[in-house]
């Protein structure tokens, strides 16, 4: 009997070793859950998130929240079942948030990259709206290319066949838009002078995109500094909150009405509102922080709805101006345009 115990004992201590082994192996998926939402209106360590000297600034007695994800990139076998009954969590497979070809701290370092430039776009969308164009401006013209005798150093391209140049991107595209050989309406500024020319575009070789022949720079002058410091986040989403911050430090009205508004969505230096990931968990984090909207890119609209929770209205953006318009529905009492 004493050696059929010790059998036993020892035959119960394989398996448990064998299960713990088991289900403490890394498989092969992440489980994303709801991050932390932040207030750009507010501070990250001891510092305002949205720094502004050298102009006037206003606060609100509400919050503009940006919305984030958890990723748990290690998770055990445990971790991931209950993740799979755990409504507010998803388990996905690991090669779409960490593609086999890159590490994780290649993946960290792409997103720390987007998260720069999407302070940078954010900047870009919320001074123009608060009445600092983006300027585009010629830094050089290619000898012998379409622009040369025309366009000249420091001249500000304004609108192509009639339609705005807001950014540098927005110039490439309307150039792009017609076949190479195409004479285009240029219309520019040249100190306080407004011109337009017509300038025939070029194409290096058969099949190269069409060219004006210059190099440009985007400038937007503003009387102002304007820096956005925050630590621990990742990604582009942030854009819009960010955008939403800017513009209500440097007016004077409260955009929230005292009220908590949560959103997500990349944002363009055009201030076009772009899809996001996590929708689901982001909605969550947005109703646990009190949120009372949620502003929602136009293509992330039948995600959301299949992921809508009691009392959080979800407002559909595709625009900045849609967002700005979102909020005064807010402060007026009325429901905004939902998905």
């Amino acid at each position: 009997m004493r050696r059929r115990g010790v059998t036993v004992l020892l035959g119960a201590l394989v398996v448990v070793a064998l299960v713990v082994g088991v289900v403490s192996v890394p498989v092969p998926y992440v489980v994303m859950g709801p991050g932390p939402t932040v207030d750009t209106l507010g501070q990250d360590d001891g510092k305002d998130i949205i720094q502004i000297s050298g102009a006037a600034t206003s606060s609100s007695a509400g919050q503009l929240r940006l919305t984030t994800v958890a990723v748990d990139s290690r998770p055990d076998l445990i971790t991931s079942i209950a993740g799979w009954f755990d409504g507010d969590r998803a388990v996905v497979p690991r090669e779409l948030v960490y593609p086999a070809d890159q590490s994780e701290e290649q993946v960290e370092q792409r997103n720390q990259e987007e998260f720069k430039a999407s302070q940078t776009s954010a900047e870009t969308a919320a001074l123009a709206e608060l009445g600092y164009p983006v300027r585009v401006t010629i830094t050089r013209v290619v000898p012998d290319g379409a622009a040369a005798g025309t366009l000249r150093i420091g001249d500000v391209v304004t609108a192509v066949d009639g339609e705005p140049v807001t950014s540098a991107r927005r110039l490439g595209e309307l150039v792009r838009a017609k076949p190479a050989g195409t004479a285009l309406r240029v219309s520019y500024r040249r100190g306080e002078q407004e011109r337009t020319t017509s300038i025939t575009t070029r194409a290096d070789k058969t099949g190269d995109p069409p060219r004006l022949g210059v190099e440009i720079e985007e400038r937007q002058p503003h009387p102002f500094s304007l820096e956005i410091e925050l630590n621990e986040i990742g990604g582009p989403s942030a854009g819009l909150m960010f955008s939403l911050g800017i513009v209500d430090k440097l007016r004077p009205e409260d955009l929230t009405g005292g009220k908590i508004i949560a959103g997500t969505g990349t944002i363009d230096a055009e201030g076009r509102v772009g899809a996001i990931g996590g929708v689901a968990q982001k909605l969550v984090g947005a109703k646990r922080a009190g949120a009372v909207v949620f502003l929602t890119p136009a293509d992330n609209c039948v995600e959301a709805v299949a992921n809508a929770l009691p009392g959080l209205p979800l407002a559909r953006v595709a625009t900045l101006d849609d967002a700005l318009e979102a909020l005064q529905a807010v402060r007026e009492g009325r429901r905004p345009e939902s998905c």
